[in-house]
């Protein structure tokens, strides 16, 4: 994170990504603490469990901006990770309401002659006077969390490895960098750290590759929760068996999970690659080597050009999702992709009607699809 630093006397950083609120805070901090000079500076943690906690933290931000220097210099103060600027209970608590609002008209007319003030924490109530008092009077950032429900949170999560990896110095291709996001997910710490761990793998080496983050990434859960799916997509069969495996051993541990449900998102799987093949026999859309060409192609689609039921229509999909489709439905022609949705119709029917192992019947359904026709028959 190389922002510049703000130039005012008060700066407010705020988001539920925590972790990019605490490095940029940090970021401020520190710069403000170096260019003051001084050796009063203070970090006052806020983060409270309650109300009685969160009132003495903000008793404790009073007595640190109202204290001078006692050496020569400025004096910075960080209110470091406050949780009670938001919506919660501890925020509706009378004393803690109060308590910022004696803050904000404080800050008002406060003299920052010396004093400087960093104030961090989670996702503010923007409705709130604190939040307006304070945005008014300094400078203020928000960092919101990747979600994978942002269509774009792939697109973020490059520009963050990308970034991050540019700062320890080195040069990955763009497969490395997708396949990085791929695997962690929309996680800003784990980005971060896998990152970290990338360049302490590859050592003097300033380029990174595909294979040095197969090699040495952890994947999250997002990466977990699609791998038995890219799997097949890549019709790739022993790595169709072993994640497959993983998946039977996690529904036996994980009330969370089940065979039908590895069943339905299989499905989804190969509808995904089904409607990308029909985009790539009609010419709508090419194979394109990053997300970025990918998503253009799509943005210059005719949507009247398909069904209004976004359940039936590509433009229902996410747009990363279709991405991804896109290159693994060469692997397939469209009749073996409606023979993989009839075969995975079958196994379900049997899963649920028959005493069968299921394992046995989604390996012999997965094995099916897998096969070319040519093999098939």
């Amino acid at each position: 994170m190389s922002k510049a630093l703000p130039e005012g006397p008060l700066a407010f950083v705020h988001g539920d990504d925590d972790f990019a609120v605490a490095q940029r805070a940090r970021q401020i901090y520190h710069g403000w603490c170096e260019a003051e000079g001084g050796e009063d500076n203070e970090i006052i943690e806020a983060h409270s469990a309650n109300a009685g906690e969160a009132v003495r933290a903000l008793g404790r931000l009073h007595e640190a901006i109202d204290t001078l220097p006692f050496f020569c210099g400025g004096k910075v103060v960080w209110f470091k990770d406050c949780n009670f600027l938001g919506d919660d209970r501890t925020a509706k608590a009378n004393d803690v309401s109060s308590g910022l609002a004696d803050l904000a008209a404080k800050l008002k007319t406060f003299d920052w002659a010396g004093v400087r003030l960093v104030l961090s924490g989670a996702k503010a109530d923007k409705r709130k006077t604190f939040y307006k008092t304070v945005s008014k009077l300094g400078h203020t950032e928000e960092f919101a969390a990747l979600s994978v429900d942002d269509k774009e949170w792939q697109a973020k999560a490059e520009q963050l490895i990308g970034a991050k990896l540019k700062a320890l110095k080195k040069k990955p291709d763009y497969r490395a960098v997708t396949e990085l996001a791929q695997m962690v997910g929309p996680d800003t710490r784990a980005l971060a750290s896998e990152c970290e761990k990338l360049s302490i793998y590859v050592g003097d080496r300033a380029e990174i590759t595909s294979e040095d983050v197969r090699a040495i990434v952890t994947q999250g859960k997002l990466a977990k929760a699609f791998a038995l799916g890219d799997a097949v997509g890549e019709r790739n069969l022993p790595k169709v068996l072993r994640r497959l495996d993983e998946d039977l051993w996690a529904a036996k541990t994980d009330r969370k999970k089940s065979v039908i449900g590895l069943v339905a998102g299989l499905v989804s799987k190969v509808r995904s690659l089904l409607f990308a093949r029909e985009l790539l026999d009609a010419g709508w859309v090419k194979p394109a080597r990053n997300y970025p060409q990918f998503k253009s192609q799509l943005d210059n689609l005719p949507a009247d050009a398909f069904a209004d039921d976004r359940r039936i229509s590509p433009l229902g999909l996410h747009p990363y999702v279709l991405f991804s489709a896109t290159n693994q439905a060469r692997n397939y022609s469209r009749g073996e992709l409606i023979r993989a949705l009839d075969l995975l119709m079958q196994c379900n029917r049997r899963l649920v009607s028959s005493s069968l192992d299921e394992s046995f019947v989604l390996q012999q359904a997965l094995t099916q699809i897998l096969i070319r026709e040519a093999e098939a028959a």
